[in-house]
């Protein structure tokens, strides 16, 4: 199982959340972890930009979108973004997207959210019409209409990561992406619901086992202050669960919310409920660290010595 960091939607100024993202990269790369994930925040730093910059400072570590919403670029737009970035970071770029969620496409961006499969489906087509290396992208199904001539061709492979809940969108992930982004997934629906669905669909078509990674918070800390790492994971996580996409996750699994998904404890723990993820099929873990505390300065020390030991777990899974 590969191991990645979650970087980005931190407060402060812009030049500080600049400074803040590269320091991240430089670490994780510095650690030996695999990738970092960057997610798409609505009103946050954006995240292809975010990963071209990280990649300046950085020789080998993977970088991630988790994820970038769908409705808000045209496939093409967005295939000429992402190619850009990948040839400017050394074919480093996994693309991670999704169609989001209706309080970010309806009440946000005021655009129809409405058969959001549908939508992916013939979005990807146009993406990987775009991603293929052709002189010309022509594509005509349900949603799109496309006939544009495009001299971009990727440097190498680039990974096209879909964010994928339902059985439906775990399907096309299977048959038309490389894996698939969760977050608010714990180990049972994981190896019940997701792994299922989507090896099923890879097989059918006759692509690679596609990758699996999960979002997880981690907290390092006493196994006695558990409560206090979940009840810190639901105050600043927690938005999230009002969405019925993510109800319906939490449905297939035995979490009732974003605290009960939270590793925490001791790194004896730690390392037991990583390997319950790796047991259930996931192939990639993106740790987004979660420091407990009643000061900046408790914060911070605590943010560090979580990272600490997740770079040292992980190794126990290489």
């Amino acid at each position: 199982m590969r191991f990645g960091v979650m970087a980005g939607a931190e407060r402060g100024d812009l030049n500080r959340k600049i400074a803040g993202l590269c320091a991240d990269a430089q670490w994780a790369e510095a650690a030996m972890l695999d990738t970092v994930w960057v997610p798409q925040v609505p009103n946050d730093f954006d995240a292809l930009t975010a990963l071209t910059l990280m990649g300046a400072k950085t020789t080998r570590i993977e970088l991630g979108t988790a994820v970038i919403p769908m409705q808000a670029q045209h496939p093409i737009a967005l295939a000429r973004q992402a190619l850009s970035v990948h040839g400017a970071t050394s074919a480093r770029l996994a693309l991670g997207v999704g169609p989001s969620h209706h309080w970010v496409v309806s009440d946000m961006l005021g655009l129809p959210y409405q058969r959001p499969a549908s939508y992916a489906r013939d979005y990807l087509a146009v993406l990987a019409e775009a991603l293929s290396g052709k002189a010309s992208v022509d594509v005509d199904n349900e949603t799109f209409h496309v006939h544009n001539p495009f001299a971009l061709k990727p440097v190498d492979a680039m990974p096209v990561l879909l964010a994928a809940l339902g059985p439906r969108m775990l399907t096309l992930a299977g048959e038309q992406a490389d894996g698939t982004i969760l977050w608010m997934a714990d180990v049972r629906a994981v190896a019940d619901h997701v792994v299922p669905h989507i090896a099923k669909a890879a097989e059918r078509v006759g692509r690679p086992h596609p990758r699996v990674i999960a979002g997880i918070p981690v907290c390092l800390c006493s196994n006695t202050d558990i409560p206090v790492a979940r009840e810190r994971a639901n105050q600043v996580l927690g938005e999230a669960e009002v969405s019925p996409n993510y109800q319906r996750l939490l449905e297939h699994g035995d979490a009732d919310n974003v605290g009960d998904i939270c590793v925490a404890g001791d790194a004896e723990a730690l390392l037991k409920q990583f390997r319950r993820f790796a047991d259930a099929g996931v192939t990639d873990l993106a740790v987004r660290l979660l420091p407990i505390g009643d000061s900046r300065e408790q914060l911070v020390a605590s943010k560090k010595r979580t990272r600490d030991v997740v770079s040292a777990l992980a190794r126990e899974f290489r």
